[in-house]
Parts: structure tokens; sequence; C-alpha cells
């Protein structure tokens, strides 16, 4: 895409953002929607994620999410591929105990959705070229980062300098902003790696996503949009033991689509890999602080949990709208938003939702690898109360939803 804004000399912003992905650009369309002047500095080329082919990448969109995108008007480019999901059936292995989301029940939507990463690039992108107060420095490495009172000041590989009164780490798990700023992770490995390819099936899968929980690991089942020959897809996150991983993705394709129709079930006919394949290492991490004077971080920079519950963009998403509600409503009140004291309102507000969830995965993953007998009665037992109890079903899928707590406005449907 090469260099968005000056071409020559330093640049000077009222935020920088480190790190163009999905919840560094989102941040920076939300400031900008706002009228701040902001740049974003990203190391890839964003033209080849948008332009590339389907990779097999997907995420799972939250209805609060979701939310964010309809109100910076990012929704309508990227909902041809969105697929609702309208149920979530959990089960537990072999035992007879389940648990059936109803989108029914709240009358709010579908449950979520999933999307092409591809798609949500595209529209991510769009937006940029047509806003007038970002500038993408793409692609372009960072050399160093200078703080001080007064601002924050970004050294390019180039030589050039964006200095601005915030800068905001969104450049993933091995964040240069985060361990530039000295803060501390917590983190571990699980022992597990992932599996995500594509898969197509004989029958349609209604808008059901699966979550099967097995001895090495979950196996999900997400429901995709078919493709352009009308054959109906799912997105598979199969979990495994980290050491038998690099031998299922060497298998070959009759011997892997054995291998997945054990796990798959038949309920949708017979299924194939129809994507590439690839795997990444699962494990927990979270930053000690999510804040430094003139610096502030989001999405994977601040915290990377297991994909359980599919809501790690979502945890990223919702970074981007609280600060950038809090970077707003402070600019507005003539505030120097880049101090700490006016930074510490986002990582109050972001803390406990962050590590509740981050517990709760972590919880969920170690709970349902067991092969403990007793252990594993006790939370077949857990799945079937709560099937039956209306009131903390309808919870548990509002939280899914990402509809409860202190909601930023932009995920209330509401402009900043």
């Amino acid at each position: 895409m090469g260099d968005h804004g000056k071409k020559m000399g330093d640049i000077r912003a009222e935020v920088t953002v480190v790190g163009g992905g999905m919840a560094g650009l989102t941040l920076a369309l939300a400031l900008a929607s706002a009228g701040l002047e902001v740049c974003v500095i990203e190391r890839d080329d964003p033209t080849a994620w948008a332009d590339q082919a389907f990779d097999g990448r997907v995420s799972a969109i939250s209805a609060g999410s979701r939310r964010v995108f309809e109100t910076l008007d990012l929704w309508r480019a990227m909902a041809a591929a969105a697929a609702p999901i309208f149920d979530i059936r959990v089960t537990d292995d072999d035992q007879p105990f389940f648990l059936h989301f109803d989108h029914g029940e709240l009358d709010q939507g579908p449950l979520g959705h999933i999307v092409e990463n591809r798609a949500i690039r595209a529209a991510l992108l769009g937006a940029v070229d047509r806003c007038g107060c970002l500038a993408l420095i793409a692609p372009r490495g960072i050399a160093a980062i200078e703080r001080d009172a007064t601002a924050a000041r970004v050294i390019l590989d180039d030589g050039r300098a964006v200095t601005a009164p915030l800068v905001v780490g969104a450049d993933g798990r091995a964040s240069a902003v985060r361990d530039g700023a000295g803060i501390n992770q917590t983190q571990w490995r699980y022992g597990q790696a992932a599996i995500v390819t594509t898969v197509t099936h004989q029958r349609p899968h209604e808008g059901v996503a699966w979550e099967r929980f097995l001895t090495p690991g979950p196996f999900a089942i997400l429901p995709m949009t078919d493709d352009d020959a009308g054959r109906h897809r799912s997105s598979i996150v199969w979990t495994e033991r980290g050491d038998l991983v690099p031998a299922f993705l060497d298998l070959g394709a009759a011997d892997f689509n054995g291998a997945l129709g054990e796990r798959f079930g038949d309920h949708l006919g017979a299924v194939s890999a129809s994507g590439p394949r690839w795997s990444y290492p699962l494990g927990l991490s979270l930053a000690e602080f999510y804040i430094a004077d003139r610096l502030a971080l989001i999405g994977d920079a601040a915290h990377a949990i297991h994909p359980i519950a599919g809501q790690g963009l979502n945890l990223g998403i919702r970074d981007a709208a609280a600060l950038a509600e809090v970077v707003v409503d402070a600019a507005r009140l003539g505030l120097d938003f880049g101090m700490k004291t006016v930074l510490e309102d986002y990582q109050r507000w972001r803390r406990f939702d962050i590590v509740a969830l981050a517990g709760a995965t972590d919880l969920l993953n170690r709970l349902f690898s067991t092969t403990f007998g007793p252990l594993r009665l006790i939370r077949g037992l857990g799945l079937a109360a709560v099937n039956r109890f209306g009131p903390a079903r309808r919870l548990l899928m509002r939280e899914a939803m990402g509809l409860t707590g202190d909601l930023p406005r932009l995920a209330r449907g509401e402009a900043l």
C-alpha cells in the first residue's frame, strides 16, 4: 500500500498507533471519526492482507463488536462475508450432557457472526482510504520509541519521526511497544496447538456453531458462508496436543479427512478439508499494565487468551472502543490524554473484563481436558444444570454476545 500521508519529513499527529491489524485500525478509525489526527504504522504491506486468496483465517464477531463496526460504518463492507450464528451447541465428548444457546431467547439478533479475516481487513482498509484524518504508513518498521513529559516520539526505520501526545501498542503478542516500555507479562503455554482449516460438508449448517470438548482440547465447528460454487462451509479450530500437531498437518488428504471426520461427526454429512491447514501454539499472556506515561496497549499486545470461547478479537475491539472513548472525551475537555492519570480510566475499565475472561477460558480448558472420572461427571452435570436454568443460560449468552457490563458507547451503537 505504501506510505499514506506525508512522504517526506517528520510527522505530527494526535495519536500514533503502532500496528495496523484489525484492533489497531478499528481504534484508529474510531479516533478519526471524532476528528482526531491519527497516524498508524504497520510493518507489513496491508495490500497483501486484503488482496490475498482465502487462507482459512476467520474471526468470531460478537454482537457487541458488530455494533462497533456498524457505528463506524464498517459492517456493510463485510456483511456479505459474515455468516450469522443462530445457535451454539456445547457437548462433552461422549457424555449425554449438553448446553444449547438459542438466539431466539434474547430477541437481539444473531449471537454473533463468523467473518473471513480478509473481508474484515478489506473493510478497514477501505475506510482508511476514505478518511482524511488518518495516515497509514506501511510497510514500515520502527527503530525506537522515545517518551518524555509532553510527547511520544516514534522513530521509523527510514529515519523519520512521528510525534504525538500518545502512542498505542497494537502490535500483537510480541509487542515491541510493550517490551520497549518495560511492561512485564504473566504467561504460560498449554502444551496444546490449534489446527485451523476450512471444511465443506453435504448439508447446510443452519447457522449452528458447535463446541465439542474432547480430551486433547476443544473442537470448534464455526459456520461460514457458502463458497462461490455453493458448497456449504465451516471453519474448524481443532485443539490437539502440541507434539502431535505436525503429524496431523503432514497427513495426506484421505487420512486427514478421516481423522477430521471422527471428531466432526456425521450431522452435516460427509466432510472434507477444502482450504490450507495451519496451526499455532496455545497459551495465555496478560500484560502487567495496559498503560504507561504517554502509552497504552490494546489487543494481543495487552492480552492473549485460549480460543475456547472465540473471544480474542472481540476483547481487542472492546479495548479499541474503550480507549477511543477515554481519549476523545479527554480531548473534548481540553485535557492531555497522553497523561497516565487520564489513561488510568482506560486501564480500570478494561482490566476486570480481560482478567475475568482470561481466567474463565483457562479454567474451562483445564476442566474439560481432564480424564478424571468424577470431575468429568461433575462438569457434565454442570452443563446440564445450566442448560435447564434459563436465567443462567441467558446470562451466558449475553456474555458471549458482548452485551454485558459497562459497555463503551460504540458497543452500544452510539457514536463517539
